[in-house]
């Protein structure tokens, strides 16, 4: 689940309860809440749950061409995807919708990426405006300016600006810096010197040459630009906080005016920059990576013109490739697809357009999503279940050996303040200004992108407005947002295997109520409990309390640190933390909650399986997944959560209900003795 520190960084960057057909719920196992067809009893539950649980899935259900991986995650986003196709397609018959209207704006900006002969025919021509202005760049303060103007059309050289909640008033808007301007997924890329980093590197470097030469210059020349664009990344890599850096939240916040910005980071000209994003007075702004910034600013001092002209090139290249004509599709796709993530083939045009198209117009296809997939009882059967599993966690602090009662005071508090929000948001995005024409699919991008911007920027300096979602109701996910306090649920995670309203209870607070726990969990996991009840940055903690809870989370960490899971890779059980202890606490919140809920009933057996053993058997296929060796090995590098086969392998083996439920004994691969179990929450 995604946790969300800064929601509005990832919206910059850029399914339901209806049922599903017999032939699809055949494919995917979903006839049955639980389905033995889907299982390896030949494994020992305690040698290898993961494998026990999904071994038949995992067998039956190889990674199509198109994905680098493929889960219960891909299962729910294919099936949504033709969700809201069908909606899309409804909408494209009505040939009289009116201009301006939602309708007009859905139809007309699918329809222009579907359109490939007027793609085609434009080419290269669909960012002449841009690349003019970069040609024609004289001075430094030109570059200053057009970085500027390219962050306004969702194009992000060097850094991020956006509006975000002051972590230390969490109901004021303030403006954000943060690093970036990297074209490879991590720093680790750009600093590691070990053969396949060198080859990766290499290999990225004649993407880049490939892309100059498409735009139309000469192969010296492209080669010569690419090492420019290599070079001065590397750089702004080198002076750039690494993943598990950027996990510290006092790390990230430096708040400062102006002038005390272009003091600490000289170099650049921040006056420029805002006066060209039309913030004369920015007011108070927090700079997330402080290095990062000082750092920056003499590279941009040392940095030649020509090389600004490489770079800036390369990332408007880059960034508008996926739109432009074929040719620039296929080799992003060449380098991004097949070299970084093992991708096979390319997933069908219509998909990808209509991902852009649920990005661009989110809300305002959501609502339509809403109204035809989301059932009013799959929102009352959520709330139910987040009043029970607030009751469970509650109790749970009550009864921890390890935290003073002054501190569970305080979290006592903090957890009955936690808002939750489900399905979709009450109040719905207005796109009434944003501009959508019907034979240009690039410029509805970039109109899509600066009315996000713009809608963004205007924030600063305003209260937060708290009704507001940082995921749209058709995703996939769901997130917990610590300057609001928050967890959300979307529309699009509320089927199954995730909800299932005709299953029986073990496996719905197995599955969506490990979810909602895991949410909860993420205000109190490592960076989440550095916030209060009202979404501040601030130490609530005894410093004794704090002491036990790091001894604690280490002792987690190991256990991911020492699970081997591609050849010779580990888990990094610090960068994984949070949702390492996310995935603990939901499941032991949500079971707490579930045998609560029993009152003392003991539930039939299904399938020779106790109620307790569905519990977690649900939790488990949640996870179930084929992945990609090169997708692996990048997430391992990247993502903040473990894959999934850890996810299932190591919390449950933490907790003795379910030891007991499958008998774990000493001498089981997975079998953790007690005094290495971690006991958190």
């Amino acid at each position: 689940m995604k946790k969300y520190l800064s929601i509005v960084l990832v919206a910059l960057l850029a399914l339901s309860m209806g049922a599903c057909n017999q032939t699809q719920k055949k494919k995917t196992g979903m006839n049955k809440a639980i389905d033995p067809v889907n299982m390896d009893k030949s494994v020992k539950p305690g040698d290898n749950f993961y494998e026990y649980v999904n071994g038949g899935w995992i067998k039956n259900h190889p990674i199509p061409p198109e994905y680098s991986q493929y889960g219960a995650f891909t299962v729910l986003y294919e099936n949504n995807q033709k969700e809201l196709k069908s909606l899309v397609d409804e909408i494209s018959k009505k040939k009289d919708s009116k201009k301006g209207s939602i309708e007009q704006k859905i139809r007309d900006f699918y329809n222009s990426g579907m359109d490939t002969a007027s793609i085609e025919k434009l080419g290269i021509k669909a960012i002449a405006p841009q690349m003019e202005a970069i040609n024609n760049l004289s001075s430094l303060k030109d570059v200053e300016k057009e970085v500027a103007d390219m962050h306004k059309g969702g194009v992000h050289p060097l850094f991020y600006f956006f509006a975000g909640a002051d972590e230390k008033n969490s109901s004021m808007e303030i403006g954000n810096l943060y690093q970036g301007g990297l074209g490879l997924p991590d720093v680790s890329y750009y600093t590691n010197d070990d053969a396949a980093s060198k080859k990766l590197r290499a290999a990225y470097e004649l993407h880049i040459a490939k892309m100059f030469e498409l735009k139309g210059d000469a192969a010296a020349t492209a080669k010569k630009e690419a090492a420019q664009v290599l070079d001065l990344e590397t750089k702004l890599a080198k002076t750039s906080f690494t993943r598990l850096q950027r996990r510290v939240p006092e790390n990230n916040y430096n708040k400062m005016s102006l002038a005390g910005l272009q003091k600490t980071a000289p170099g650049f000209d921040w006056k420029i920059y805002f006066s060209q994003l039309g913030l004369e007075n920015p007011g108070d702004i927090n700079v997330s990576q402080l290095p990062f910034f000082k750092g920056m600013g003499q590279i941009v001092k040392e940095t030649p013109l020509s090389q600004w002209k490489a770079y800036l090139m390369w990332k408007l290249l880059s960034d508008a490739a996926p739109f432009l004509n074929k040719a620039f599709v296929q080799e992003n796709f060449n380098f991004y697809g097949k070299t970084m993530s093992g991708q096979q083939k390319m997933r069908p045009r219509w998909k990808r357009v209509m991902g852009t198209t649920s990005s661009g117009l989110g809300e305002a296809l959501g609502k339509l999503y809403v109204e035809k997939y989301f059932p009013p009882e799959s929102k009352a059967y959520m709330v139910k279940l987040v009043g029970n599993l607030r009751s469970s966690f509650a109790e749970r602090i009550k009864k921890l050996d390890w935290m003073s009662d002054a501190t569970k005071e305080k979290a006592l508090e903090k957890l009955k303040a936690i808002t939750v929000k489900i399905g979709y948001p009450d109040k719905w995005k207005d796109y009434s200004a944003l501009q959508i024409v019907p034979d240009n699919y690039f410029q509805n991008v970039m109109n899509a992108s600066k009315f996000a911007f713009n809608r963004n920027l205007k924030k600063i300096g305003k209260p937060v407005d708290k009704t507001e979602w940082g995921m749209t109701p058709q995703t996939v996910n769901a997130y917990y947002n610590p300057s609001n306090n928050e967890i959300v649920f979307p529309a699009g995670i509320l089927q199954p295997p995730f909800f299932n309203k005709d299953a029986d209870d073990a496996v719905n607070y197995g599955a969506i109520g490990v979810v909602i726990g895991h949410e909860m969990t993420h205000g109190f996991d490592d960076q989440g409990r550095k916030y209060d009840k009202e979404g501040n940055m601030n130490n609530w903690w005894t410093k004794e309390d704090a002491k036990r809870f790091s001894a604690k989370t280490k002792k987690l960490a190991a256990l991911y640190d020492h699970y081997t899971i591609l050849d010779s890779l580990h888990v990094n059980g610090k960068l994984t933390m949070g949702e390492n202890i996310a995935d603990l606490g939901g499941l032991n919140i949500s079971y707490g909650a579930y045998r609560k809920s029993l009152n003392g009933s003991h539930p039939k057996t299904i399938d020779g399986f106790t109620a307790d053993q569905r519990f977690f058997m649900a939790f488990a296929q949640v996870w179930r997944q084929n992945i990609r060796a090169k997708e692996l090995a990048k997430r391992l590098k990247t993502d903040v959560h473990s894959p999934g086969e850890a996810r299932v392998n190591i919390p449950p083996f933490n907790m003795d209900a379910f030891i007991k439920a499958f008998n774990i004994k000493a001498g089981d691969k997975l079998f953790i003795p007690k005094d290495k179990r971690a006991y958190i929450w």
